[in-house]
């Protein structure tokens, strides 16, 4: 209990940490004055005031936040402060300085999968087959365990990927693989045959197949720094699209909210994956940043997002949203994350006591 403990606060003191730091060096290249710089929400706990900003640790670390000055449009500014004013700088200049949270969250990612890329490199799966189902069309074609797929259709096979890719984009039409066993190399013609899978939201889908799968044997790859860098964009990449495309999915009810967790959860992940290492907890963190990230350009009030399609409505308009919009807005985005924060705690402890 107290790795699961010391490990959430860990975890969310990087990813919140990261998130207004992105809001506050922005705002800050900008000339914006920050008033606070906080960690946390609530009662003060400890800090520290240097120049004009109040950087601290407040009591409840379920988020944190920047004040800037002028950041409330009702609340009038002095003469002296629309030099530093967030609300007197230009439409754009808010975007960026908004906008920044989610992407530092999302360039937080970036470094751990480059550091991870760096130090450890990259697993590659070899062409070997592991397993080869009877009556398949891989059996037919005479594929045996041991077998290594070495080229399809003369194009070189080097990693288990490139070999499913193909078959996968076959459209059933006949292969011809190069196959190395023992100390020859043969050749087999091999037709595809489709089948219905479910992918990972448990949907049905339709896929080529031949009837094999893999050996599991593989080696790290060592990988330069632009290889790495290069891989750790795509890595960010990926799993963005992939937390889209998930809570696109939870809207359109084809994934059940009951796979919805919240700090319970989180906490109980993070002090697992301590113990399985740092690696784990680092992916981990990646991880979460990229959803946090995702979830804060949801153009809900409150959170980033929200503030962002205001902005952009100024930009396209020349003036800025109502202000009675935007309260209104505002309550009705603080009412859905309370909803949500208390479904979310409602799916946590029943994960944790009756499942």
């Amino acid at each position: 209990m107290s790795t699961s403990i010391f490990a959430f606060i860990i975890v969310l003191g990087i990813l919140i940490s990261f998130h207004e730091l992105g809001h506050f060096l922005v705002a800050r290249l900008f000339g914006v004055g920050v008033e606070k710089f906080s960690i946390g929400f609530g009662p003060k706990i400890f800090g520290k005031k240097i120049g004009n900003t109040d950087y601290c640790v407040s009591a409840i670390p379920l988020g944190g936040f920047v004040k800037m000055v002028g950041e409330d449009p009702n609340v009038a500014v002095s003469p002296d402060d629309i030099s530093v004013s967030f609300t007197h700088k230009h439409v754009l200049k808010r975007i960026l300085i908004v906008a920044a949270g989610p992407f530092f969250n999302l360039f937080l990612a970036m470094i751990i999968f480059f550091g991870m890329f760096q130090i450890h490199g990259t697993f590659i799966l070899e062409p070997s087959i592991g397993e080869v189902k009877e009556n398949s069309p891989a059996s037919t074609g005479g594929l045996k365990t041991g077998d290594r797929v070495i080229a399809i259709n003369k194009i070189p096979i080097e990693r288990w990927e490139d070999l499913a890719k193909i078959i996968s984009e076959s459209n059933g039409e006949e292969l011809v693989l190069h196959i190395q066993r023992n100390e020859s190399v043969i050749v087999a013609n091999v037709k595809p045959e489709v089948i219905t899978s479910k992918n990972i939201f448990g949907e049905d889908f339709q896929r080529y197949v031949i009837g094999i799968t893999s050996s599991g044997d593989g080696f790290s790859k060592k990988m330069n720094f632009f290889q790495a860098f290069s891989e750790s964009i795509i890595q960010t990449y990926n799993i963005s699209k992939l937390t889209i495309v998930s809570i696109v999915k939870l809207i359109q009810g084809a994934i059940s909210t009951k796979t919805l967790g919240g700090p319970l959860m989180i906490a109980q992940m993070a002090g697992q994956q301590a113990k399985e290492g740092i690696s784990n907890l680092l992916f981990f963190i990646a991880l979460l940043s990229i959803n946090l990230a995702i979830i804060n350009f949801l153009p809900i009030p409150v959170l980033d997002g929200g503030h962002l399609v205001f902005f952009f409505i100024e930009a396209a308009t020349g003036r800025p949203v109502n202000v009675k919009f935007r309260e209104i807005a505002q309550q009705a985005g603080i009412f859905l994350l309370i909803m949500l924060m208390i479904y979310v705690f409602y799916n946590d402890i029943t994960r944790m006591f009756f499942s």
